[in-house]
């Protein structure tokens, strides 16, 4: 089962409330996605920490429901 792009996006707003977040669908399948978050969150974070920030924010739907997620992370 695959998940959409808003679905994406409403978890990672919901763990990053500030996060500006943009996604796209990179094969059209609903399975391979791209993100660019920009967030308050990540300042003084490294970009491993971003990403995790991120990860976690999908709840354990990476790797299940979501195949593959390429991340960019921004400090606002």
């Amino acid at each position: 089962m695959a998940m959409d792009l808003k679905e994406i996006e409403n978890y990672i707003k919901e763990a990053l409330p500030n996060a500006i977040v943009e996604i796209q669908d990179l094969a059209g399948d609903g399975n391979h996605y791209s993100a660019t978050v920009t967030a308050p969150e990540f300042s003084g974070k490294s970009k491993i920490e971003q990403h995790k920030m991120v990860y976690n924010s999908l709840k354990g739907k990476m790797g299940n429901e979501l195949h593959a997620l390429a991340i960019k992370t921004k400090e606002k």
